[in-house]
């Protein structure tokens, strides 16, 4: 089940995409949002913000956000909780 997730200031994602949402601090994660950026493969929803959270996505690309890693993947969680409680 895919769901439209706000990732800040408007900006969706459909959950069913993210592989992962990882915190943008590590030299490992700065080198591949910048790869990212050299390749065409971020999309930055920070609207000029600081980048707090990155989503790694199974098409591979990078999406920038300025919400908290915990703040998204609780709203990601939230809607999979209240989905599968709905349905047993």
């Amino acid at each position: 089940m895919n769901r439209l997730i706000n990732i800040g200031f408007g900006n969706v994602v459909n959950s069913g995409k993210i592989v992962s949402i990882i915190s943008p601090d590590a030299a490992p994660v700065k080198r591949m949002v910048q790869t990212a950026k050299d390749t065409g493969m971020a999309i930055d929803a920070t609207c000029g913000r600081r980048t707090k959270a990155v989503i790694v996505t199974d098409s591979g690309h990078i999406i920038l956000s300025s919400l908290l890693p915990e703040t998204i993947a609780g709203r990601v969680n939230q809607f999979y909780e209240d989905h599968y409680q709905d349905s047993n």
